[in-house]
C-alpha cells in the first residue's frame, strides 16, 4: 500500500474544521495528522511533523495565515501550501502569493474542488479557484512587447501543459520527454515572458491569450 500524505490543517473555526477533517477522509490517498487553531500552534506542531501539505485559514487569533506562512516557510521553504479563504480581496490573494504558496480556494468552493485543489497542492502543483484567478489574471497588464515573443512549438507544448495545472513530470510523460528537459523549457519561458515563477507565467500566457483553457 502507498504511504498516505500527511495534511496539517490549521484553521480557527471548529465547523470549518471538522468539514476539512471530513473531505480529507474521503481521499484514500490523504491523512490528517494535526490541526492547529492558529498560527502559534502551527509552528509548533511543525517542529514535530513535516506535513506534504499544509490547508491554511487567513484570518485568525494569536497569528494569522500570512504570518503563519511567512514564518512556516522560512523554516521550511519547501513546504507545500493551500490557502483557504472566506475572502476573494485582491489585499489577501496577492499578500499569499507573494509569500509563496502553491493554492488558494475559497471556502465557498464546493466538495470537488477541495479534493482537486489537495491532491494538486500536495503533488507540488499550483491550484487556484476560479474565482481568484480571475483577480489574478485582471489584475496582471497585457504586454506591449507581445509581438516581439516567439516560442517554439515545444515552448508552446509546455506552456499550454503547465496552464493546465500539469507537473514537469507529468508534462514529461505526455510529450515523451525527459523532466530536465521539461524544466529547460519552463525556464527559457519563465525567461521570455519575464516572469519570475510559473503561477506568473500562467497568468502572462492566459492574459494575453496565448492559451485557452
Amino acid at each position: 500500500m502507498a504511504t498516505k500524505k500527511k495534511i496539517i490543517t490549521v484553521e480557527d473555526h471548529a465547523i470549518f474544521r471538522e468539514g476539512l477533517r471530513r473531505i480529507i477522509s474521503e481521499m484514500d490517498d490523504m491523512e490528517l495528522v494535526g490541526e492547529a487553531p492558529n498560527g502559534v500552534e502551527f509552528l509548533k506542531m511543525l517542529k514535530k511533523v513535516t506535513p506534504d501539505l499544509v490547508i491554511m485559514d487567513i484570518q485568525m487569533p494569536e497569528m494569522d495565515g500570512i504570518e503563519a506562512t511567512e514564518k512556516a516557510l522560512q523554516f521550511n521553504p519547501s513546504l507545500k501550501i493551500l490557502v483557504l479563504s472566506m475572502f476573494g480581496e485582491e489585499e489577501y490573494i496577492f499578500s499569499m502569493v507573494d509569500k509563496g504558496i502553491y493554492g488558494f480556494i475559497l471556502k465557498n468552493s464546493d466538495v470537488t474542488d477541495f479534493k482537486k485543489a489537495i491532491t494538486r497542492v500536495s503533488d507540488g502543483q499550483h491550484y487556484y479557484s476560479e474565482e481568484v484567478m480571475q483577480v489574478l489574471v485582471k489584475k496582471v497588464r497585457g504586454y506591449d512587447t507581445m509581438d516581439k515573443i516567439t516560442f517554439t512549438h515545444k515552448e508552446n507544448e509546455v506552456l499550454r501543459l503547465l496552464c493546465k495545472g500539469l507537473s514537469n513530470a507529468e508534462i514529461a510523460e505526455k510529450i515523451f520527454i525527459s523532466t530536465r528537459t521539461v524544466e529547460g523549457y519552463r525556464n527559457k519561458l519563465l525567461q521570455k515572458t519575464g516572469t519570475s515563477n510559473v503561477l506568473n507565467l500562467v497568468i502572462f500566457a492566459l492574459r494575453n491569450k496565448l492559451v485557452i483553457l
